[in-house]
């Protein structure tokens, strides 16, 4: 039977493919974006489906529609956009949470929390367990976005609690693949670039900084899985990949792989900026039957094909 899925967030990096992967999978998909970070282009392909609407919308505003699920997508998710406009991040995250967790409660849908592996901060446990509370400053540049997702998940716990609102929480680690923004600031996203365009590659502090890259496929795979998974495993669950790498050993491979000749180049390392990112995957293995296929050289291949195929005159 076909379901009605609304999906915030939707023109967005992951909103668009998973928008596309439902469709794929026969459901009726109502993309909400109000495009701060989220592009047209991402769904114009989309939009001859029968089954598609795209509607312009900023979630911290109510919304009024009839769904059997909501996967809430919506927020800036790369430190250049969501610190542009940190209190703007905060609402969206807050007061996004309390109107789609409204909007799911009046009609009895299920919820879906895109929540983030920033709620960890920089921490000081590794591998990061879904048990482990974070290390985060509260007032610190990335505040904005660790505080708000922290903040949207305590909403979604006590609207289960209080009002017993179906719900999901999943935690994601760093993704990428084709469809990034090519000016995000993210780390893939700007070596790709830098590569492509025969810059010398940026990196902040010594490189020796680690993180876990995960392809976009396998995200929305765990995605979808934690949306139908069992009624009374609400989460949080970490997805991602759990293979580390260092941020230096990322440029070299991105040289390697793009045949660049740049060089790279250090900067001082960003306040907050975490030292370790790893998830451990046991809970989304146990419960959920997921681990990541796609490893890094491979996804990243089909990530540098993407951004060869796209103008990047004025990155």
């Amino acid at each position: 039977m076909r379901k009605k899925i609304l999906v915030t967030g939707g023109a967005g990096f992951l909103g668009s493919h998973l928008c596309e992967r439902l469709l794929d999978e026969g459901n009726e998909v109502i993309c909400v974006d109000n495009f701060f970070t989220g592009q047209k282009q991402n769904v114009v392909h989309l939009l001859d489906n029968p089954y598609f609407e795209m509607v312009r919308h900023d979630i911290t505003m109510p919304f009024f529609i009839e769904v059997d699920q909501i996967y809430n997508l919506a927020c800036p998710a790369s430190p250049i956009h969501y610190q542009y406009n940190a209190i703007k991040t905060i609402k969206t995250s807050v007061m996004g949470a309390i109107n789609m967790l409204g909007l799911a409660k009046r009609i009895n849908a299920r919820i879906l929390q895109a929540s983030t592996s920033e709620v960890y901060g920089d921490p000081e446990i590794h591998p990061q367990t879904e048990s482990y509370w974070g290390h985060v400053n509260p007032i610190g540049i990335r505040a904005c976005y660790d505080e708000g997702k922290r903040c949207a998940e305590t909403l979604f716990v006590n609207y289960n609690r209080q009002n017993n609102v179906d719900i999901k929480i999943m935690r994601i680690f760093n993704t990428y693949g084709p469809r990034m923004h090519p000016n995000d600031g993210r780390v893939v996203s700007n070596f790709i670039v830098q590569a492509l365009k025969g810059r010398d590659i940026t990196l902040y502090g010594d490189g020796m900084q680690t993180r876990s890259f995960c392809y976009r496929d396998d995200l929305i795979d765990g995605m979808i899985k934690m949306m139908n998974s069992r009624t009374d495993f609400t989460g949080p669950v970490n997805v991602g990949n759990p293979n580390e790498f260092t941020i230096k050993e990322l440029a070299e491979l991105v040289i390697e792989l793009t045949n660049a000749k740049s060089g790279i180049v250090y900067e001082p390392l960003p306040s907050d900026d975490p030292m370790q990112r790893q998830p451990d995957i046991s809970l989304a293995k146990k419960e959920l039957n997921w681990e990541p296929k796609i490893q890094l050289r491979e996804g990243l291949l089909k990530t540098i094909n993407y951004f060869k195929s796209i103008d990047l005159t004025n990155i």
